[in-house]
C-alpha cells in the first residue's frame, strides 16, 4: 500500500514538472515571437513610412525588441523581478550577445564548410540558440524561476 502511494506522489511531480517545464518553453517562445515583430515591425515602420536609414532603423528595432524581451521574461516568463535589475540586465545582455555569436558561428560553419543550405543552417542555429538561450536565461539570468 505504501510503495502505491509512493509511486503516485512521484507520478504527480512528474507531471507538475512537466506542466512547468512546458509553460516555461511556451511563454520563453511566445516572449522570443514578439520580440521578432517587434524588431521587424519597428524597422519596417521607422524605415519606410519615417524614411530613416535602414541600419539605423534596424539597430532601433532590434534595441527596442532586446528590451522588451528582458522585460516580458522578467515578469512574466521567470517572474524575477525580486532580483537587482543592473545585475540582471547585464546577464541577459551577456546572454543575448553570447547567444547572436553562437548563432552566426554555426551558419557560418554549417553553411560554408558543412555545406549545407544557407536556411537549413539558419533554422538548426535558431533552434540550438532557443535551448541555449533558455538554459542559460533560466539558470543564470533569472535564477528564481517561479511560473505558477
Amino acid at each position: 500500500m505504501n510503495l502505491s502511494i509512493g509511486l503516485r506522489k512521484i507520478e504527480i511531480i512528474m507531471e507538475l514538472d512537466f506542466l512547468f517545464f512546458t509553460k516555461l518553453i511556451f511563454r520563453f517562445a511566445t516572449v522570443g515571437l514578439l520580440g521578432v515583430g517587434i524588431n521587424f515591425g519597428l524597422t519596417y515602420v521607422q524605415k519606410e513610412n519615417l524614411n530613416w536609414n535602414k541600419y539605423i532603423a534596424n539597430l532601433n528595432g532590434f534595441l527596442i525588441a532586446i528590451c522588451c524581451n528582458f522585460l516580458l521574461n522578467r515578469f512574466w516568463t521567470f517572474h524575477a523581478q525580486d532580483q537587482e535589475v543592473i545585475p540582471q540586465i547585464a546577464r541577459f545582455c551577456l546572454i543575448a550577445a553570447s547567444g547572436a555569436l553562437l548563432n552566426h558561428y554555426i551558419v557560418l560553419t554549417a553553411h560554408k564548410y558543412l555545406k549545407y543550405n544557407f536556411y537549413i543552417s539558419k533554422v538548426f542555429a535558431v533552434g540550438f540558440v532557443f535551448i541555449w538561450n533558455l538554459i542559460l536565461h533560466s539558470t543564470y539570468t533569472f535564477k528564481s524561476i517561479n511560473i505558477y
